[in-house]
């Protein structure tokens, strides 16, 4: 990973994630994407399936399409300065990436709103801004994941856990976005558990705030006391720094899973 010290002022554009879900032999496991290597952004690193919104995300086909009152859809995402319409069209992003980047086709109604992440003005590792609705899914049991071969070279199916101690152990390459969003799933057991959890609270908004310090990148989260808002946005370590080529927390791997190996 390269990191940059750039500024972009350019608002964030709108985009869609969808963490997938399934019951696996050791517990509840999450879909991960390996990044083809000549990505400009994260190339190499896995992530889960999204992408940016598109115009044709929120035409009135593509949201009739839906089968769902846009006005439930706008609610679960707590953001009451959207339209239910242009909420709905966040949806059908999420739809259509997850159909596009893994070829598993899921419906409007088995998406649950989860987090909001928007990079900051030094997007670190980025060179777009994005404001990026995750949701939760259960995979569809009676389809495969695909990877595309163009946008995403490898697949893997992992617990939380396991796809933490793999990027540790230098086995994959993690971004803080999904280093922090595994993180959290560590606490969960099984996919009704965690959709259970989603389904009781409004999503947090994460705009993670980078500074230099030492020569070294340190990017703070809610709750830290270098960030703006003192309420912590979830459970977990509130810093990563760069270190070792990687985004690490202070306390090492036990600080993401929390508790010992």
């Amino acid at each position: 990973m390269k990191i940059t010290s750039h500024i972009d002022d350019t608002p964030p554009r709108d985009a869609a994630t969808v963490i997938l879900l399934r019951e696996g032999d050791a517990g509840m496991e999450v879909l991960l994407l390996k990044r083809h290597t000549d990505s400009k952004d994260l190339g190499g690193a896995f992530v889960f399936p999204g992408g940016k919104r598109d115009e044709a995300d929120g035409s009135p086909t593509a949201l009739a399409a839906l089968q769902t009152d846009a006005a439930s859809l706008h609610a679960q995402l707590g953001e009451p300065e959207l339209t239910p319409a242009h909420a709905a069209s966040l949806f059908v992003a999420a739809l259509r990436e997850a159909q596009e980047e893994c070829g598993l086709k899921i419906q409007a109604t088995d998406l649950q709103a989860w987090s909001r992440w928007i990079t900051p003005r030094m997007p670190s590792l980025m060179s777009k801004r994005f404001d990026t609705r995750f949701f939760l899914a259960r995979a569809p049991m009676a389809q495969t994941a695909v990877h595309d071969n163009h946008e995403t070279t490898e697949i893997l199916w992992a617990t939380p856990r396991n796809a933490l101690i793999q990027y540790w152990h230098g086995e994959i390459v993690l971004a803080p976005p999904q280093i922090m969003s595994l993180s959290h799933l560590c606490l969960f057991k099984s996919v009704a558990h965690v959709m259970k959890e989603a389904a009781q609270r409004k999503p947090t908004a994460i705009m993670p705030e980078p500074f230099d310090q030492d020569g070294m990148r340190v990017i703070c989260y809610p709750g830290d006391p270098r960030h703006p808002v003192p309420q912590r946005a979830m459970p977990g370590p509130t810093r990563l720094q760069f270190r070792n080529k990687r985004f690490e927390p202070e306390g090492g791997l036990e600080a993401l899973l929390h508790g010992p190996l």
